[in-house]
C-alpha cells in the first residue's frame, strides 16, 4: 500500500517581513515625494563654486545637528535612559567655543574645550543616573534647565560674535562638494559605528538596556557603560553646538539647540529604537533625522506657519509612544494569537 500523505495545512504560514530599515527608507522617500509636489524643482541640484546647492542638499545640511544629537541619544536610549539636556549642552559648547575664540585661542584649543565641556556635561548626567540612581528623565532635566544658565554665565548674558574663518568653515564651509556639517555628521556616524560595533561596547549597551540585572550578573560593569553612553551623548551634542555656533558666527545661549532634544528623541524612535532600551541602529536614527528635516522643509515650503512643526512632531511622538506601550503590544499579540487559531 502506498503511504497516505498528510496535508500540511496545519503548518504555520511564513509571514512576509520587511527588510531591516525598509520602513524608514520608504517613509523618507514618501516625505521627499510630498516635498517635490509642494516645490516642483525640489530635486534640482546645482554645482556652484565647488559646492552642491539645492533643496536635498539643504535638508542634509540642516539635518546634520539633529543627526549628531540622534547618534548620541541612540546610545542613551539603548541603555533604557533618556537625555533631555542635549539642547542645553549644545548651548554650553557653542558658548565655550565662541568665548574662547574671542579670547584669541587657537582652533584646536577651542575645539578641545568645547568638546570637553560636552563630555563633562555628559559625565554629570551619567553620575546622576548610574551612581546616584536618579531617574534619567529627572537627572537630565536638571541640566536641561540649568545648562542654558551656565551658557549665559559663559557669555556674560550676551550674544558673543566672532570672526574666525577656520571655525566658521565648520558650520558654513564645504568639503567634497558637500556642506562641512554633512561631512562631520557622516564622519561621526562612521566613528561611532566602529566604536560600538567593532568593540564590545555596543553589546554591553544593548545588554544593559535589555536587562541590567542580568548584564551585571554576567560581569558587565553597568555603571561604566551607562556613564559612557551619557558622555558620548554629551560629545555629540557638543559637536552639534560647535557647528551651529560656527554657522552663525556667534553663540546665542537662549536659542541654540532649543527644543532639539525632542527632534533627537523622535529621530531615534522613527529609526526603530525602543524607548524601553535594547537593540539600536545608529544609521536608522540618522535616517530618522532626515525624515524630520524633510517634514520641516515640506511644512515651510507649503506656506504653513513654522509653529506647526512642533505640533506635528508631538503627534508623531505620541503615536510612537502608543505603539511601543506594553498595553498596545499586549493587545497586538492577543490579536495575532487569535489569528493563528
Amino acid at each position: 500500500m502506498m503511504p497516505r500523505t498528510v496535508p500540511q495545512s496545519g503548518q504555520p504560514k511564513r509571514r512576509l517581513s520587511w527588510p531591516k530599515g525598509m520602513p524608514q527608507i520608504i517613509a523618507l522617500l514618501l516625505v521627499l515625494a510630498v516635498d517635490s509636489l509642494v516645490a516642483p524643482h525640489f530635486f534640482q541640484v546645482l554645482l556652484q563654486d565647488g559646492r552642491l546647492f539645492g533643496s536635498p542638499i539643504d535638508i542634509l545640511n540642516r539635518a546634520a545637528p539633529v543627526a549628531l544629537l540622534a547618534i548620541g541619544m541612540t546610545l542613551v536610549i539603548a541603555t533604557g535612559g533618556i537625555d533631555l539636556s542635549v539642547g542645553a549642552v549644545m548651548a554650553i559648547a557653542g558658548a565655550t567655543a565662541a568665548s574662547m575664540t574671542v579670547a584669541g585661542h587657537s582652533l584646536p584649543v577651542v575645539l578641545l574645550a568645547a568638546l570637553g565641556a560636552g563630555a563633562l556635561a555628559g559625565l554629570w548626567n551619567g553620575i546622576l543616573v548610574a551612581v546616584l540612581k536618579i531617574q534619567p528623565f529627572v537627572a537630565t532635566l536638571i541640566l536641561m534647565v540649568a545648562g542654558r544658565g551656565v551658557a549665559q554665565l559663559i557669555t556674560s548674558g550676551q550674544i558673543v560674535t566672532f570672526d574666525s574663518p577656520a571655525l566658521s568653515w565648520l558650520g558654513s564651509g564645504s568639503l567634497l562638494l558637500l556642506p562641512t556639517p554633512v561631512i562631520i555628521a557622516i564622519a561621526t556616524l562612521l566613528l561611532f559605528w566602529l566604536f560600538t560595533r567593532r568593540t564590545a561596547l555596543g553589546m554591553f549597551i544593548e545588554a544593559v538596556g535589555i536587562n541590567i540585572r542580568a548584564a551585571k550578573n554576567a560581569g558587565v560593569n553597568t555603571r561604566i557603560v551607562v556613564m559612557l553612553a551619557y558622555v558620548l551623548s554629551g560629545i555629540c551634542a557638543a559637536i552639534a553646538g560647535i557647528i551651529v555656533a560656527a554657522d552663525i558666527r556667534g553663540a546665542d545661549a537662549n536659542n541654540a539647540g532649543l527644543w532639539l532634544e525632542l527632534d533627537a528623541i523622535l529621530a531615534v524612535v522613527i529609526g526603530g529604537g525602543s524607548l524601553m532600551g535594547g537593540r539600536f541602529n545608529l544609521l536608522l536614527s540618522v535616517v530618522g533625522a532626515l525624515i524630520i528635516q524633510g517634514m520641516n522643509t515640506g511644512i515651510l515650503l507649503s506656506g504653513f506657519p513654522p509653529e506647526l512643526n512642533q505640533v506635528v512632531k508631538a503627534v508623531v511622538v505620541l503615536c510612537v509612544l502608543i505603539v511601543q506601550s506594553p498595553r498596545f503590544i499586549g493587545l497586538l499579540k492577543g490579536v495575532r494569537g487569535r489569528d493563528k487559531t
